[in-house]
């Protein structure tokens, strides 16, 4: 599966600061120390409908956390999934009448331009579930073989007891484990199971539904958490720099896919931190395909919102923050990127090295795109009133603004 066109990155004078960052497993903030090459794996879309406000705020996160590796002068190893079959697809393909395989190219296809439009870098290696089953197969028998895994009536489990360090990522209680499980895909209620919170590696073939040949499993397709090691594995291995989703992802999906991946290697942890975003709501409540309370990306820009403004809206909320959509988030977005085009379109201005500088420091503190845009607007607010006389400080601001913000001016 192949991702979307990478925009250009200007380079910056001097160099990026290393980024300080909040892991949830620790539950406070950590100093990422990466390798010449840093590794990012970021869960991505099931595609039975595309890119809303909620995805957009979390694929923003993880651009930015590419853009300040990128600053220090190192390479990025970025991978993302792609859940291109899953039971919510397959039942939005026969509710619409569709067939999935359809259904979901065309939402992909979407997708890939509302990342392109919004300037999102792409992954190296953009993998769907479907391509990568060859790769689960395996990994599901090594887990039986080892007694990590058990049958149920033809599907397979995982047994979260079998890692000792189940419970790691998210840090939270039994209880609240087994609740967020039934709202989030699991079945903890199903007789039979060692454990009500074991996930499933392997879902034999059932009627009416897609399934692929699972060698020793028998024909099915994979559990949700499986595909998503199987890629990280292949393509970053373990101990890779970050884990990354939404914050809705921290339970079930990361805690399982680090215990399937602690497990099959012996080694720990998978991931040196798992960061995620806050969630976006609307008219209350959280943007979801299941509610239908949602703004899409494409929808904005077929209205002719310009996607720059989309992203300065974006960015005005911390990555980590939960916060709500409104038509005034975006009016104050589209102002802003009046104001700050206005100011670099003159012909010289007021010096910016230390803006950038600011803006460095903001983002390698967490993330905090707030405080880096209320720094461009503060020169911006003197620059549009004074101006100045340094003819390499429009261009500077601009190629920060691009280079950190990924917002084009």
């Amino acid at each position: 599966m192949h991702a979307w066109p990478a925009s250009e990155v200007p380079a910056l004078p001097g160099k990026g600061r290393d980024l300080r960052i909040h892991d949830t497993a620790t539950g406070g903030r950590i100093t990422l120390d990466p390798g010449p090459v840093a590794r990012i794996y970021v869960c991505g879309i099931t595609p039975y409908d595309a890119t809303h406000m909620g995805h957009a705020a979390t694929y923003n996160a993880f651009d930015l956390v590419q853009r300040v590796w990128l600053d220090t002068k190192r390479q990025v190893h970025y991978v993302q999934n792609v859940t291109d079959v899953d039971d919510p697809l397959l039942e939005r393909a026969v509710r619409d009448g569709q067939d999935w395989t359809e259904l979901a190219e065309r939402e992909t296809a979407l997708f890939r331009e509302d990342m392109t439009a919004l300037r999102m870098l792409p992954p190296k290696h953009y993998i769907g579930a479907v391509e990568a089953i060859p790769g689960i197969v395996p990994l599901v028998e090594r887990l039986r073989d080892a007694g990590a895994a058990y049958e149920l009536d033809g599907d397979v489990y995982f047994s979260v007891e079998t890692d000792p360090h189940f419970g790691g990522v998210s840090n939270l209680d039994a209880e609240a484990m087994r609740l967020l499980c039934a709202e989030r895909g699991g079945d903890p209620e199903r007789p039979g199971k060692k454990n009500p919170l074991d996930p499933m590696l392997w879902m034999a073939a059932r009627e009416g539904e897609p399934s692929w040949d699972g060698a020793s499993l028998g024909p099915g397709r994979p559990g949700w958490h499986i595909e998503c090691v199987a890629i990280a594995l292949d393509h970053l291995g373990m101990g890779f720099d970050v884990q990354g989703g939404g914050s809705d992802l921290a339970f079930p999906h990361h805690e399982m896919g680090a215990s399937h991946a602690q497990v099959l290697t012996g080694e720990y942890p998978f991931a040196q931190a798992y960061v995620h975003a806050g969630m976006v709501a609307l008219d209350g409540e959280k943007m979801s395909k299941s509610k239908g309370n949602l703004v899409f990306v494409s929808k904005l820009r077929h209205d002719g919102v310009d996607p720059a403004a989309i992203r300065l809206a974006l960015l005005s909320h911390h990555y980590r923050s939960d916060w709500e959509w409104t038509d005034q988030v975006l009016a104050d977005a589209v102002e802003r990127l009046g104001r700050w085009r206005a100011a670099v379109s003159r012909p010289d201005g007021l010096p910016a090295e230390a803006l950038v500088e600011e803006v460095r420091e903001a983002l390698a503190d967490d993330l905090d795109a707030p405080a880096a845009l209320a720094a461009v607007d503060r020169w911006a607010e003197r620059q549009n009133a004074e101006g100045g006389t340094d003819e390499g400080a429009p261009g500077l601001v601009s190629r920060t603004v691009d280079a950190l913000l990924g917002v084009a001016l």
